[in-house]
């Protein structure tokens, strides 16, 4: 039997997917849990796994010092926690949202006397509680919160802290959930391609999968040229030869029927840095279409 006497009692308010994972996995590891949801059936399994339901979001946040929130979004966290009493509580918010609703909620959680952590979850509910799935969580807020709760906080999945910043977490969070959206508009543009032809998704997929791979590299080597400001320094595909290879792309789509919807505005973006100015840009490589992105 797991011994509990060490291990930080918390209170959790939200039982979807994710908070059901959560929870399980915080009762695995054996911390004292209190649980709340708006729909109570979704708390009776839990129930019998050892957690304790709470009839409302004050009998909840009544229970323990650590509060943690995994609802829909911001206004549902509003109205969970409306005229309670947080004098003193810690609250740790792993409602998905924009770096404006963390930074809002952390003026908003002091005003009542509450310390407070924003949280991104990058990971699937799946990953939670599967250290080998490699899920973290970005913390960003108190840093005094985190190192209290640290271990609390780290038996789900990783935990990052990522500054004092509370709209850290979520910039974070949806930087990388950007990238991947990306990455995913790129996929299905290959597969939309092979379409009605002799080549089957599933032999186009270990390719794309060994490509991909091989050509994230850019990650870092555009974090470089964007600190730097050189964008022409060992350049081996050039804005110039990428606009114009560019072509073959829009015209293969073409030839297939396919839409260019997903990966237009990124050539668009390239062929505008390179129009405003080609003697200037044509040597650099595609990072500094990034910068016409602040608009």
């Amino acid at each position: 039997m797991t011994d509990t006497s060490t291990k930080t009692p918390l209170t959790l308010l939200g039982l979807g997917s994710m908070g059901t994972a959560l929870a399980r996995t915080w009762l695995a590891a054996g911390h004292p849990l209190t649980v709340w949801n708006r729909t109570p059936a979704k708390a009776e399994a839990l129930a019998a796994e050892g957690a304790v339901v709470a009839a409302s979001p004050a009998e909840a946040v009544a229970a323990n010092g650590l509060v943690v929130l995994c609802l829909l979004d911001d206004a549902s966290v509003g109205s969970a926690l409306e005229g309670l009493d947080l004098a003193g509580k810690d609250l740790v918010d792993l409602t998905t949202g924009t770096p404006a609703d963390g930074r809002a909620r952390a003026a908003w959680a002091k005003e009542r006397g509450a310390r407070f952590l924003d949280g991104g979850i990058m990971a699937t509910p799946s990953m939670i509680g599967v250290p080998e799935a490699g899920g973290y969580v970005f913390y960003s807020g108190s840093p005094d919160l985190f190192e209290a709760h640290r271990s609390a906080l780290e038996a789900p999945a990783g935990a990052r802290f990522v500054g004092a910043d509370p709209g850290h977490a979520a910039l974070y969070d949806v930087a990388l959930l950007s990238a991947m959206t990306g990455l995913f508009a790129g996929i299905s543009h290959a597969y939309a391609l092979i379409e009605g032809e002799d080549v089957s998704p599933k032999e186009l997929a270990p390719l794309l999968t060994e490509w991909l791979g091989a050509m994230g590299f850019f990650a870092g080597a555009a974090a470089e040229r964007l600190v730097s400001g050189d964008f022409t320094t060992g350049v081996e595909s050039n804005l110039a030869m990428q606009v114009t290879a560019s072509g073959t792309l829009l015209r293969t789509a073409a030839e297939q029927g396919v839409s260019t919807e997903l990966i237009s505005p990124y050539l668009d973006l390239m062929r505008e840095r390179l129009t405003a100015d080609p003697a200037a840009h044509g040597a650099e490589d595609t990072a500094g279409a990034i910068t016409l992105l602040r608009r």
